[in-house]
């Protein structure tokens, strides 16, 4: 009955001229939207529940943060220190958390890859001649770059489904502080 009243009143308000069409197409679904939670005890998305349940992205984010910079830690390393010059090949240690932990994830890690890893280096990227980036040297002795981004997106999305596009939004496409460079 609230939901019929407050349409109604909306519809009134749009046929008056009271709100510019732009927003009465918005106003609209929110106010259909928020009586309907109101009506069905439904807390809002930025509302912590009436029920007293506590959040679970804070505890959700910190899981995926605790896992992820580590990585992200050392592949800021790799890339932004003296440690590794142009054309060095990484550590056998590095290596195996670069391939295991990123490479593998890359949505086209089969070719990637190709016929085998021969290592991983670090180098200046032929196109951007100011970035550095790792690359994948295959046993053949071709070698292509590959995008760490791409294999932390998907990463997160595997491991963490539920919360993945909540933090890569925040973390990876907003550049947070977990991706910038601390000097």
């Amino acid at each position: 009955m609230a939901l019929a009243a407050a349409l109604a009143r909306a519809a009134t308000r749009l046929l008056r001229g009271g709100l510019p069409p732009a927003a009465a197409a918005a106003a609209v679904p929110a106010l259909s939207l928020r009586i309907h939670r109101q009506l069905c005890g439904l807390p809002a998305a930025d509302e912590p529940s009436a029920a007293g349940e506590a959040d679970p992205w804070p505890e959700a984010e910190a899981e995926i943060l605790r896992d992820v910079e580590p990585v992200m830690e050392l592949v800021k390393d790799i890339l932004h220190t003296r440690r590794y010059g142009n054309g060095g090949f990484l550590s056998p240690n590095d290596e195996k958390v670069v391939v295991e932990k990123l490479l593998s994830y890359h949505p086209r890690a089969d070719e990637k890859i190709g016929c085998g890893i021969d290592g991983i280096m670090v180098d200046r990227h032929h196109e951007f001649r100011f970035s550095r980036c790792l690359f994948v040297v295959r046993t053949n002795g071709d070698w292509e770059d590959f995008s760490y981004r791409k294999c932390l997106q998907a990463y997160v999305k595997e491991k963490y489904p539920s919360y993945a596009d909540r933090f890569l939004q925040k973390h990876l496409v907003n550049r947070s502080e977990l991706f910038r460079v601390r000097k």
